[in-house]
């Protein structure tokens, strides 16, 4: 018997310590090659760490939510054979198979004992390493695991971080799951099924009745993607000095715009929210305030301006909030705005958006629909320069023509970076949001 040394691996882009956000295995547990150990998060990326060898775990390498430097020791398992080994040192005379696509989109699987990518919202990791939900290559058939997602060593269920995290909000143990994977992986869709199927959840006890006197306490430690989270939300709001600007709009004859439209049947077109057309209004406005599409790099002390509107789409998930990119959306009809949108936020509420879904936004909108309340202070997605949100839509008495009227009134409550976007030139931009939401045929007019 010897002992294997597994360390944290070099996931590039000069990333020096990781944090440690999940165990899949504990100490005594048997584990087989290529089964998932542990996932490690940067700042860019949720790492998945397999395993290059079967054999018995001995030590683990630190607690969850620790922070662990490239290099550092994250887990000793115990083999056979004689002489004990660097699980780098092996991992860099491993073959090297040609990149094939993975399921997740735009990764690929480089080598099977490379740990295994899923992006962040800050964006994506380095291309190597095995895609996150992502088969060996070559992939055998999928055969779903006959003690139901479980290792076939140690009972436990095979997952990615994702995957746990929504059947986590569901309340599903993933011991009940049927999988149909590789290797017996529990995917998304397994989950769905599970729930489309009437499968009883599992969820913690309900709350004490009122009145009843209660003393206990829940810490939950702050890690992984929500720290990641906390982090940019801090940053954003401690560097950039934002200011708010809040203006209402008559939406009245936009909606019934978008009520004709969607009244007309056509199976090529999507449903029409108000979000395409905020899209396209804004995409019109950046012309004539081009400093609003902007990012503004502080430490060089440069703006730069973006000919091109790539619209970030605050997004709600699972897993925290996200910001999938619409690209070129100066480029989309109403449409197509709304396909693209449905598409990025699909992908990173499910876990498979790639990093370039996730960067590279040079403004954003943020909206939560019928909860959007009055107004909003929302907070700017650095390094852009203007955020976008959308209140709810509420039926009010206004004043038209000399009578009073019902009128749909909407609120938006935009936020600037007083650094290098002054008041008047914020009001301004807003205004001219107003006006070609106010007067929809306008957003068709070049």
């Amino acid at each position: 018997m010897s002992l294997h040394v597994i360390k944290i691996p070099d996931i590039g882009e000069g990333i020096a310590e990781v944090e440690l956000v999940a165990w899949h295995v504990k100490t005594g547990d048997s584990v087989t090659e290529d089964q998932g150990l542990a996932d490690v998060m940067t700042d860019k990326a949720t790492v998945e760490i397999p395993s290059p060898v079967a054999g018995k775990v001995v030590a683990l390498g630190g607690e969850i939510g620790s922070l662990m430097a490239v290099g550092s020791e994250l887990i000793r398992i115990e083999v056979e054979g004689a002489g004990e080994r660097d699980a780098q040192s092996a991992a860099a005379t491993a073959h090297v198979p040609p990149s094939q696509p993975s399921p997740g989109g735009g990764r690929s699987e480089i080598q099977a004992a490379g740990p295994a990518v899923s992006p962040s919202p800050s964006g994506g990791g380095q291309g190597w390493g095995r895609a996150a939900n992502a088969p060996a290559s070559p992939p055998p058939p999928s055969q779903p695991s006959p003690k139901g997602g479980r290792s076939e060593s140690t009972g436990h269920p095979i997952a990615s971080p994702s995957v746990r995290r929504q059947a986590w909000e569901l309340g599903i143990d993933l011991k009940n799951v049927r999988p149909t994977g590789t290797a017996g992986r529990i995917m998304h869709a397994d989950l769905e099924a599970h729930v489309a199927g009437g499968a009883a959840s599992v969820r913690p006890p309900a709350a004490a009745a009122l009145g009843q006197q209660r003393e206990d306490q829940e810490k939950i430690p702050v890690i992984g993607l929500r720290r990641k989270i906390a982090q940019r939300m801090q940053e954003a709001k401690r560097h950039i000095p934002h200011f708010a600007y809040v203006e209402e709009v008559d939406v009245t004859e936009l909606e019934a715009l978008r009520a004709r439209l969607n009244a007309r049947p056509n199976a090529q077109r999507p449903r029409l929210t108000l979000l395409p057309f905020l899209m396209r209004a804004v995409a019109s406005a950046v012309r004539d305030f081009p400093q609003l599409n902007a990012h503004f790099d502080d430490t060089a002390g440069v703006l730069t301006r973006y000919g091109a509107v790539h619209i970030g789409i605050a997004t709600q998930t699972s897993s925290g909030l996200m910001v999938p990119v619409v690209r070129q959306a100066q480029a989309l009809d109403l449409w197509a705005s709304a396909s693209e949108v449905a598409r990025v936020a699909d992908a990173a509420r499910k876990g498979k958006a790639t990093r370039d879904e996730l960067s590279g936004s040079t403004i954003t909108i943020s909206s939560l629909g019928a909860l959007g309340g009055i107004v909003s202070t929302p907070i700017i997605n650095a390094p852009e320069v203007a955020i976008i949100g959308i209140n709810r839509i509420a039926l009010r008495p206004m004043m038209l023509g000399g009578a009073v009227v019902p009128r749909q009134m909407m609120n938006l409550s935009s936020s600037f970076d007083h650094r290098v976007i002054d008041g008047q030139v914020a009001a301004e931009f807003v205004q001219a949001l107003r006006g070609l939401l106010e007067c929809p045929a306008t957003l068709f007019v070049e």
